[in-house]
C-alpha cells in the first residue's frame, strides 16, 4: 500500500528550463545553448564524481558545469556575474501544476529526494509555494553519492521510516526512474515530451537545436531494463492516479 509520495526536484517539481530567461538576458543569442548544455554537464559531473569516489556537493557541480559551458563559448564572466547566473538554480520555478498536485495528495506523506545540496534545496523550496505541502526535503549530501547510485535511495527509508514498497517515487528523469525501481520503489514517470511528439518535432525541424537535442537526451525513457510502473503527462494527474490504484481490485 502506498503511504508516501517522494518527488525528484530538478525537472520534476521544478523547471530547470526556467534559468533560460536570465541566461538569455545576460548572453543574448546563447540562452538556449547555455541552458541545455549546462544541465547536461551538471548531470554528467554528478555521475563522474560518484563513479570516481570524488564527491563534491551539487553547488560545486553546478558551478563546474556552468564554467565548462561558458568556456565552450569563450566566455569568462567576473565572479559576481558568474555567481548570479549559477544562483538561478536556487530560484527555479515550480511547474504550474506542482502545488495543486501536492495539495491533492493531502493524507499521504510527501517529500523531495534530490541530488541538490541542502542549501540549494532550502533556497529553492523556500522561494516557492511548495514548502507547506512537504514533510521533508532529503538531499543525497548526507551519503555523499549521487542518484542513481543505490546507496542514495536508502535515504528515503531512513528519513521517512517507510519501506520501499510503500513509496511511489515520482520523476521525469529516466536515470532516476531506473535507480528508484532498482531500489524497490513503485515509480511514476512524468512524460512531458512523448516519443511521438518528439519524433514529429524532429521531422518538422530544419535543424536540430539545443532544446530538441535536450528533449531527446533527457526527456525520453531509458531502454536499459527498468521501466516506470505508471506514466502520466503531468503532475496534476497524480491524485487521480492514486485514486485509481487505491480502487483497483
Amino acid at each position: 500500500m502506498i503511504t508516501a509520495f517522494v518527488f525528484d526536484a530538478y525537472g520534476t517539481l521544478y523547471d530547470v528550463q526556467s534559468v533560460a530567461e536570465l541566461v538569455e538576458r545576460t548572453f543574448p543569442g546563447h540562452g538556449d545553448y547555455i541552458t541545455q548544455l549546462w544541465r547536461l554537464k551538471q548531470l554528467e559531473y554528478s555521475w563522474l564524481r560518484s563513479l570516481g569516489g570524488d564527491y563534491a556537493d551539487f553547488w560545486t557541480v553546478t558551478r563546474e558545469s556552468l564554467s565548462y559551458t561558458l568556456g565552450t563559448l569563450g566566455i569568462t564572466p567576473d565572479e559576481s556575474l558568474f555567481a548570479e547566473i549559477a544562483g538561478a538554480y536556487n530560484a527555479l520555478r515550480p511547474y504550474p501544476d506542482a502545488e495543486s498536485c501536492l495539495a491533492g495528495l493531502t493524507g499521504f506523506r510527501r517529500a523531495i529526494f534530490s541530488n541538490g545540496s541542502p542549501e540549494m534545496l532550502s533556497a529553492m523550496v523556500g522561494n516557492s509555494s511548495l514548502a507547506p505541502h512537504l514533510e521533508a526535503v532529503i538531499s543525497v549530501d548526507a551519503k555523499q553519492v549521487y542518484k542513481p547510485d543505490p546507496r542514495s535511495y536508502r535515504m528515503v527509508e531512513e528519513a521517512l521510516g517507510v519501506r520501499p514498497s510503500e513509496v511511489l517515487f515520482v520523476s521525469s528523469n529516466g536515470f532516476d526512474v531506473c535507480g528508484a525501481k532498482r531500489a524497490g520503489f513503485k515509480v511514476a514517470r512524468i512524460e512531458r515530451v512523448s516519443n511521438a511528439s518528439l519524433a514529429h518535432e524532429l521531422a518538422s525541424s530544419a535543424t536540430i537545436g539545443p532544446k530538441i537535442f535536450y528533449k531527446a537526451q533527457r526527456l525520453q525513457p531509458e531502454t536499459y531494463g527498468e521501466v516506470a510502473d505508471y506514466t502520466v503527462s503531468a503532475l496534476g494527474q497524480l491524485p487521480d492516479l492514486i485514486r485509481s490504484i487505491s480502487h483497483a481490485p
